[in-house]
This record gives C-alpha cells, structure tokens and sequence, in this order.
C-alpha cells in the first residue's frame, strides 16, 4: 500500500493574504484614538515572531493584550478573511474536497477565525489545529489557552511529534514557526 501524502498549511499571510490578528485590530480599535500606534505595535510584534527575534508566545501574549476585541469583531473579521483567501488555495478547493484526511492546518492562529474560513474548502474540523480564545461573560476576548502548544515557541513542531503522521509530510507556510517545522526534519518538502 502506498504511503500517505499529508499537507501542513499555515493560515496567516498563507490560507489568507493577511495576519488576521492585523486585521482583527483594525476592526476591534477603528474608533479608539491611539489605534494607529497601536496598530503599529501589533505589526511589529508579529514581524518580530516571524522573524525570529521575539519568541512566539510572547509575541502573541502581546498583540492579544493590545487587540480590545469581542466576538462581534470576529464575526467582522471572518467576513474580512473568507474575501483575503489567497487566489492558489481558492483554485484547489476540488483538491482539498479529494484529500480531506491528508490536509491539516496548522497554525498559531485561532480556531475561532480559521474555522469558519476553511471549512468553505472542505477542511475536517478535526484536521484544524490552532489556539483558542478566552472570553469573559460578555464575550470580550481576555487572553487565549496557554496550554495549548501552539501558542509556545515550536508550537507546530511539538504538534506534529505528537501527531506522530505515518506519512510524507509537505509544509506551505511563510514564517518562522513554518521554518522551524521544516527544520525538524519531519517535513519531506517545504514551499515558502
């Protein structure tokens, strides 16, 4: 029997053309008067994570500390995203349909945004791996699940050692958690 081929696509600047937490803060401080610096500082902590310079859950810690989001900003968010897919992933929705089993997303992002994006492409709920939001009774998004691994630096290698696929394993992604999956050496054959 032949091997199973699986793909590990990250979500943002990947899936999407966009860093959803970016997008998330320019709907969730549009009326606040210093959003244009906070904004800026949003961007440069994901940059920072990207490049390697700021670990990734720091990173996140501080751009999910500065967002000032609630659940109807995400419903705004998730209309942004389903029009920000990027044009290669849009065209191969019929692939994704035909290998379901074998597609994960893998991501820092959240399930909250991602989920409802990628199941118009056939995506398994079970096969999206992403961080969690926590709210507080009025919906106000507070902080997110620090257990889960994907919010720690390696967080997607750490994933995918737990997974353990018995498989070739192809990575698409564009930062450097995505680097450092291919790194590891589980990944066959990595497309930036």
């Amino acid at each position: 029997m032949a091997q199973k081929n699986y793909y590990i696509i990250d979500f943002d600047s990947t899936f999407t053309q966009v860093e959803a937490l970016d997008e998330l803060a320019r709907i969730s401080l549009k009326k606040h008067p210093d959003r244009e610096l906070i904004y800026k500082k949003i961007e440069d902590y994901t940059n920072m994570a990207m490049e390697g310079k700021l670990s990734f859950s720091e990173s996140l810690a501080k751009r999910v500390q500065l967002l000032e989001a609630n659940e109807d900003h995400l419903k705004q968010l998730i209309k942004r995203l389903k029009k920000k897919v990027s044009s290669s992933f849009s065209r191969n929705a019929e692939f994704f349909k035909k290998h379901a089993d074998e597609v994960l997303i893998v991501s820092g992002g959240f399930k909250e945004f991602i989920t409802p994006v990628v199941s118009d492409f056939y995506f398994k709920i079970e096969n999206i791996y992403a961080n969690t939001f926590l709210t507080n009774g009025d919906g106000k998004i507070i902080d997110y699940d620090h257990a889960n691994p994907l919010s720690e630096e390696g967080g997607k290698v750490k994933l995918m050692q737990h997974l353990n696929l018995d498989g070739t394993l192809y990575g698409i992604g564009d930062g450097y958690s995505d680097f450092q999956l291919r790194e590891s050496g589980m990944i066959e054959k990595f497309y930036a």
